[in-house]
């Protein structure tokens, strides 16, 4: 006998330990555009996250879906933390002294 099969502890193969899963809905975050005031949800492939030395170069962006505008708004810790943990293109900004 194998030792898993003795310590009772069953090996799992990577298509049993998916075989009940169903497909994962994407991660989507709310948004608002300050010109059209839309308010809608995006995709983390539809924000872009800058990280800078401070808070004020710290920022995401993204396309307003219904008027095209530009929208840049700023992000503190927990919004950097929900944004990367979402899959959010990151881009990390340094300084040049």
């Amino acid at each position: 006998m194998s030792e898993s099969a003795t310590s009772g502890v069953r090996e799992m193969t990577v298509a049993s330990a998916f075989a009940g899963m169903r497909s994962v809905s994407p991660v989507v975050f709310k948004a608002g555009c300050p010109d059209c005031r839309g308010r809608f949800e995006l995709t983390a492939g539809a924000l872009r996250l800058a990280i800078g030395a401070t808070s004020r170069t710290t920022f995401y962006s993204f396309t307003c879906p219904e008027c095209g505008a530009s929208v840049r708004k700023p992000a503190g810790e927990r919004i950097v933390e929900l944004l990367t943990g979402g899959g959010v293109s990151t881009l990390r900004l340094h300084s040049t002294l």
